[in-house]
């Protein structure tokens, strides 16, 4: 099935789901919209306090090669099942989502361009770019409001482990981008440009 992949990476809080979420909403139908973090390591050996230690911003907290299978097989026109992750447990659910293929697939997560294999799947590879500051806020309210975490530990994970992995990981991976997305969904000419692209070859 020839279909057009694309990439979207950037740091926590950058605003690069509203940018999939705004492309797939332009593409309409024969789209699916693939997150990097329903691809979390499920960790049943270890109790909740010792998941929420974990460094979920570091490559090896992802099984990124089941995602390079799951594309895979959706460029072959495949439909796949994508495990569901649970943030507020830290555990991945029993069920798990069917997405079947289609002309543009998006794929979106903090480090989807710093791993080469995703790379060299992806079409088109997008960065989104944001200051520091309106991340680490978006960050905050988002795990308090919708992962019911504590400020406190928003706090110390943040500076143990989400800024120390953007820096090495993150940032770095700017360098793969075909496109470079300033402030987001707020970039009104980038995402018209993108969504003329992407609908156009969706439904040419």
């Amino acid at each position: 099935m020839h279909c057009l992949v694309v990439g979207i990476a950037g740091a926590t809080g950058s605003g690069k789901s509203t940018v999939a979420s705004r492309l797939a909403d332009a593409v309409a139908t024969n789209v699916a919209l693939l997150q990097h973090d329903s691809y979390y390591r499920d960790r049943p050996e270890l109790t909740y306090d010792q998941c929420s230690a974990l460094n979920f911003d570091h490559p090896d907290a992802l099984e990124t090669e089941l995602l390079v299978t799951h594309l895979t097989a959706l460029k072959r026109g495949e439909p796949v099942s994508v495990p569901v992750y649970d943030f507020t447990t830290h555990r991945r659910a029993v069920d798990t989502l069917r997405v079947a293929p289609a002309r543009v697939i998006i794929v979106e997560g903090i480090l989807v361009l710093a791993d080469a294999r995703l790379r060299e799947l992806f079409d088109i590879k997008l960065f989104v770019d944001t200051d520091a500051d309106i991340r680490v806020f978006r960050r905050i309210r988002r795990d308090i409001e919708q992962r019911g975490r504590s400020f406190d530990s928003v706090r110390q994970q943040y500076y143990s482990t989400v800024r120390p992995m953007t820096l090495e990981f993150v940032e770095p991976s700017k360098r793969w981008a075909d496109m470079i997305i300033p402030e987001g969904g707020r970039n009104e000419v980038a995402l018209d440009i993108l969504c003329t692209k992407l609908r156009t070859f969706a439904h040419g």
